[in-house]
């Protein structure tokens, strides 16, 4: 590490421990240079793991929370949502995605933790995300999710 003071290569470890907020290493280094001696701190932090999302095409993409935050704002247009409730769901799908093991998720599985959530927030809002997410290419396949939505609700 190098001191800040005189830039000399050489420091020591003086005390180590976790910060108050708990998110880094807090370290205080001693100068070992003659003449200076001086003391500071550093901090070191996880790098957060990068999420890539697997597209239907195969390619591969980073996770991008301000397009899936756009994406389900879309689906909520115009209904009684708010951005801070769209916001508190895409904070619970990439918490749950970074709690996986895994760096990669699939566009389906993505998909699929949005339509959960959406359809506990807003039906309407399901079934905009739903058809685009599904590509229903015509009226019946759309008729027919809504009669699957109304016999689940029955239930």
């Amino acid at each position: 590490m190098q001191c800040p003071y005189c830039d000399h290569e050489d420091t020591k470890v003086i005390d180590s421990r976790l910060s108050e907020s708990k998110d880094a290493v807090r370290r205080r280094r001693e100068c070992l240079a003659p003449g200076c001696g001086k003391r500071f701190t550093t901090y070191e932090r996880r790098e957060p793991i990068r999420l890539v999302v697997l597209k239907r095409d195969g390619g591969k993409e980073a996770f991008d929370r301000e397009k899936l935050f756009s994406g389900m704002m879309k689906a909520c247009a115009k209904q009684r949502v708010s951005g801070e409730q769209v916001e508190d769901l895409v904070d619970e799908i990439e918490a749950e995605l970074r709690e996986r093991r895994r760096h990669e998720v699939t566009s389906r599985r993505l998909g699929d933790m949005v339509l959960v959530r959406l359809r506990r927030l807003d039906m309407v809002a399901y079934l905009r995300f739903a058809s685009v997410y599904r590509q229903y290419t015509d009226v019946d396949q759309f008729r027919s999710e809504l009669v699957r939505l109304a016999s689940v609700g029955e239930r």
